[in-house]
């Protein structure tokens, strides 16, 4: 049973602040906890507040600390410690990455094509461990090796702000050069016979509107702005064609697309504008050149489909567009991928993966990669270079364990090069999944993917994720964390809600803006159909989602508080009201084609005011509830968590535990290290095992 006391709990001051728009005003008495210097935060009552919090956090934490340690250990023990992943030519060498024993970190490493795989020739390139050391949080950003083989650029943030600086390494002697750019946010891409990078540097907003040209050696001052971005919503990113002759600079929002084309190999050159950009059009775009150097380009687009179609124009008339693939209701074309002899095109039907090879001259030759489950996510992994005979895949399911394949063209073969190895022991025979759909309460059939222990207990605890936004799906793959909960008598079920793109571009839009409350109706109607089956029983689902899934979790819980044993609610986007109003923090001017723009639009206003999960708190009993921040976090700012808990502790009306965690330390993505990582879903799960347990025993199912 719960621990059923929150005397003493943190209280935080209220203090009355209010905000009008559109003639109605919205009082707001926990505004005090954004520190007005953010990002810095230094007020003295907000960050005594935030660790008055943490220290709560950790007194009802410690008695579990035995059940933590037991789920860190496990989770840690499915883990190889000593890794390392399946080398990939790349011109002249062949690069692999490992991980040591014990490390949190990676160790990257190239050999030269054709040396003895001995160790002899093996050359380390970069080492994270190393840069790493003595810092709490480290993460690597991008990388990227030049096309001659002897620089190596990268970028750090060594704080969870998501500024990452960029420093450049001489491969051949093993220097740092003096070049540094501060502040980046972006890929880093090598043109110009590796004379230049390009990159994007984050604005006082943390916003990327820019694509600019670092010349090797020269002072930062005099790098060159390709492209500037003055729309406020958009995003700017760069990156290389396949055959690596063009540089491709796209900036988008997350409805609309632009690009334009430079050649490589003159950085300087006039941009080919593709095609204007049109509003709720997206478009991205590569290019492939013939033997006699006919240059076409490929342009995957949604202007005549929700689902995208794949288009060809003569580089010479970007923009007169002719279809190659139709649209279709049925196959949601995700993407494309081109090679010197074929492409390959990667989509989803009925919410599964698909992977198709096809050719430019026979245009009915379509062979698609067939793999062994009926439920699974597939895609092409590392495949780098122009002219191959093979491809790289990636392949799990909820009972498989990651496998990498190369994929033979000649004779349409899978070869398993790597399965994802389980120290601690995995038997996937003792394990059962199964794929559902449960009407949603308009009707619509809600996808669900279930995995659990064939031996579990029928009406057991369950426990439910979901996101729902963006347009991103949750795939049904394997995790080896999960199986802590798994063998515990728990099924876990992931929600295929609306505002993912599981089934299509029209499975996203039916959650988003007017239709946003569709995500929350799915996720609450799959947690009572699910008990209605038989899987579980109300009140003994535990349901976890993190960022814009936190939204989720915020108005779930506000609608039907009974239905739920515990919530864990990671970096939670819940004051959404105040922030879609707020265009001067980072995200918010790109956000408002997703959410809706409150300042212009009073439907919006109302709308959005009417789910806001901190807006919709009231005097009501809540379910248990895990809540965790961080302070560094340029995504979900650390005073939306914590308003919603000061709020939520001042009207709840229930004994139910009500816990928040800030990393001081960290950023969106909670701690680096991928074994510091691991203790904080350990933290979750225990929390959830303490709520609901799995009858009066903790320990895993033989």
């Amino acid at each position: 049973m719960p621990d059923t006391t929150n005397l003493g709990a943190p209280v935080a001051a209220k203090k009355p602040h209010s905000f009008t728009h559109h003639g109605i005003t919205v009082h707001d008495d926990y505004a005090w906890l954004r520190d007005p210097g953010y990002p810095e935060v230094t007020d003295k009552q907000v960050l005594s507040h935030l660790e008055a919090e943490n220290a709560w956090f950790e007194h009802w934490m410690k008695p579990n600390q035995q059940l933590l340690d037991q789920l860190f250990s496990e989770m840690r023990g499915r883990i190889k410690e000593a890794d390392t992943s399946v080398p990939q030519k790349d011109g002249d060498f062949l690069y692999w990455i490992e991980f040591e024993e014990g490390a949190e970190y990676k160790k990257w490493w190239r050999r030269p094509v054709g040396e003895v795989d001995d160790g002899s020739a093996d050359e380390l390139i970069l080492d994270e461990v190393a840069l790493a050391e003595g810092k709490d949080y480290f993460r690597l950003g991008a990388i990227a090796v030049s096309n001659n083989g002897k620089l190596l650029a990268f970028s750090v943030d060594d704080n969870g702000s998501e500024r990452f600086t960029v420093q450049v390494k001489n491969l051949v002697s093993g220097a740092l050069l003096p070049d540094q750019i501060p502040g980046t946010l972006s890929s880093l891409v090598w043109v110009a016979g590796d004379s230049g990078l390009v990159y994007s540097l984050a604005n006082e907003q943390w916003r990327t509107d820019n694509a600019r040209l670092h010349w090797l050696g020269r002072d930062n001052a005099s790098d060159i702005e390709l492209y500037h971005e003055d729309d406020e919503g958009f995003r700017v990113g760069s990156s290389l064609s396949a055959n690596e002759k063009w540089l491709i600079v796209g900036t988008n929002d997350h409805e609309t697309s632009e690009v334009r084309l430079i050649p490589a190999a003159d950085p300087l050159a006039t941009p080919i504008l593709v095609k204007a950009r049109e509003k709720g059009v997206e478009y991205d775009v590569d290019i492939w050149e013939d033997f006699e150097g006919e240059r076409v380009l490929f342009i995957h687009a949604n202007d005549t489909h929700e689902n995208f179609r794949l288009a060809i124009a003569p580089l010479g008339e970007p923009g007169t567009w002719a279809t190659l693939i139709e649209g279709s209701d049925d196959f949601y074309l995700t993407g494309f991928d081109l090679f010197q002899d074929f492409y390959v095109v990667e989509g989803r039907k009925a919410g599964l993966d698909q992977i198709e090879v096809r050719y430019y001259d026979e245009l009915d030759r379509i062979e698609p990669i067939t793999f062994p489950e009926a439920s699974y996510t597939a895609g092409l992994a590392d495949n780098p270079e122009w002219a191959v005979d093979k491809l790289r895949i990636s392949y799990q399911s909820m009972v498989s364990p990651a496998t990498v394949y190369d994929y033979h063209l000649a004779d349409k073969r899978l070869e398993v090069l790597k399965v994802q190895e389980i120290p601690s022991g995995y038997d996937a025979s003792l394990y059962a999944t199964e794929r559902l759909e449960v009407p949603a309460r308009d009707g619509t059939a809600i996808p669900v993917s279930i995995v659990m222990r064939k031996d579990r207990a029928r009406g057991g605890p369950l426990h439910l994720y979901g996101y729902g936004a963006y347009g991103i799906s949750i795939d049904p793959g394997f995790s080896t964390s999960r199986l802590s909960l798994v063998d515990r008598g728990f099924a876990f079920a992931i929600a295929h809600i609306r505002g993912g793109d599981d089934l299509g571009r029209a499975w996203y839009k039916a959650g988003k803006l007017e239709r946003r409350t569709n995500t929350f109706n799915d996720f609450v109607d799959v947690g009572k159909a699910l008990a209605e089956r038989g899987y579980t029983k109300a009140g003994r689902i535990s349901i976890s989602g993190g960022s814009a899934g936190g939204e989720l979790m915020g108005a779930v819980i506000n609608s039907d508080p009974d239905l739920f044993g515990a919530v864990v609610a990671q970096v939670p986007f819940v004051d959404v009201l105040a922030t879609m109003l707020d265009a001067d923090l980072p995200l918010t001017p790109g956000e408002w084609p997703e959410w809706g723009n409150p300042i212009e639009d009073k439907a919006a206003f109302e709308l959005i005011r009417s789910y806001s999960p901190y807006d919709n708190v009231r005097a009501q009993a809540y379910p248990p509830m895990l809540v965790t921040a961080g302070l560094n976090d340029p995504r979900v700012t650390y005073w939306e968590p914590a308003k919603w808990v000061a709020k939520l502790r001042e009207l709840k009306t229930d004994d139910n535990i009500l816990l928040f965690k800030t990393n001081m330390g960290a950023g969106h993505g909670g701690k680096s290290g991928r074994f510091e990582s691991l203790r904080e879903t350990a933290e979750e799960y225990a929390f959830i095992l303490w709520q609901l347990g799995r009858g009066d025993s903790q320990e895993p199912l033989s």
